[in-house]
């Protein structure tokens, strides 16, 4: 009984130790100074809706900015839509052309970036463009043909209701409002164009902003916003990376961790948007584009045994996850010798 229990005792630090070799191996691998050679590059769409009042023209041009100098420093393919002077075809069959061109496979993410305002009328949601508006079901339907990672972000007014519709498995959809009623000027659009390559928003410290970061930082600095000037803040971001449509405030979330339950037993938001980075640290940009999607599944896996830690015993547990990780780890090698 004595030696089974100290053999027990033994196998358990090796486990530990195992799997702390096993973390430290993937997550702290030293970066080399060659950056890989890649020609397959995230693409980047912001479309600049109809400003309304120079003041918006200007803000609103200032945003889509931002964006391209993010996109220079990333080595993205950056595409604006509305900023030019309005020609034939107006901008929305611009918009869906250009999405046609695009192709609707890949390791690579589009991020689709719609700066501008919004209406809403209880029914239907639209983007306000220069010309005809694109409501959310025009948008669900351009986008059915995509199954490469896609990132949606409406950053105007009465935007809610995108989010709803445009969830899909894969996706991430941002809002800058919980509501299609929340109708006043949007500011969050601003914070989050400041914060997708912004290192102070590098909340886990790895040398790169997540989208996930970028959402929290920007949300952070709405409720500053309001709390300073003394208003009643008329817009709540929400994130949706789960497929189920509801999506998740900032406030559910303590540093870069969901620490609140999604209805239904889903899995919370989060995790997904955590995964995307416009400019990546060096180790993370030399990493082929389908091993990184390997790699982000796995890593999900891990997140999702984690959270369900409870759900199995020791002896189901960490062989699991010795599995994942050790899977992880042979990602890593891979890349390594994929490495020019």
């Amino acid at each position: 009984m004595i030696r089974f229990q100290i053999s027990n005792l033994k196998s358990q630090i090796f486990r530990v130790l195992f799997i702390g070799v096993l973390i430290f191996n993937v997550i702290a691998r030293p970066a080399h100074s060659t950056t890989a050679q890649n020609n397959q590059r995230p693409s980047v769409i912001v479309v600049v809706g109809a400003a309304g009042t120079p003041q918006y023209e200007a803000q609103f041009a200032e945003w889509a900015g931002l964006w391209e100098k993010a996109c220079q420093k990333g080595r993205a393919k950056f595409t604006a839509i509305g900023l030019d002077k309005i020609q034939e075809p107006n901008d929305r069959t611009t918009l869906r052309e250009t999405l046609a061109h695009e192709s609707p496979q890949g390791n690579e993410a589009l991020w689709l970036i719609l700066i501008g305002h919004g209406t809403f009328d209880g029914r239907t949601a639209k983007f306000n463009l220069r010309g005809p508006d694109v409501s959310a079901d025009d948008l669900a339907e351009w986008l059915k043909p995509f199954s490469r990672p896609l990132v949606v972000i409406n950053t105007a007014s009465s935007s809610a209701p995108f989010l709803s519709t445009l969830s899909a498995p894969g996706r991430v959809v941002i809002t800058a409002t919980k509501s299609g009623f929340e109708q006043n000027y949007a500011r969050f659009g601003q914070y989050l164009a400041g914060a997708i390559a912004e290192s102070q928003a590098d909340l886990d410290k790895d040398d790169q902003t997540s989208l996930l970061e970028a959402f929290l930082t920007a949300s952070a600095r709405v409720d500053q916003f309001y709390a300073a000037s003394g208003l009643l803040a008329t817009e709540h971001a929400l994130l949706d990376d789960n497929g189920d449509g509801l999506g998740t405030r900032a406030d559910w979330f303590r540093g870069i961790r969901p620490v609140q339950k999604a209805e239904g037993g889903v899995s919370p938001d989060g995790y997904r948007a955590g995964q995307f980075h416009l400019v990546c640290n060096e180790a993370e940009d030399r990493m082929p584009p389908q091993l990184r999607a390997q790699r982000d599944r796995l890593e999900l896996e891990v997140i999702k045994l984690r959270d369900t830690r409870k759900s199995f015993s020791e002896d189901e547990y960490f062989p699991r996850l010795e599995k994942l990780l050790c899977d992880i780890a042979q990602i890593y090698e891979q890349a390594d010798e994929q490495r020019p």
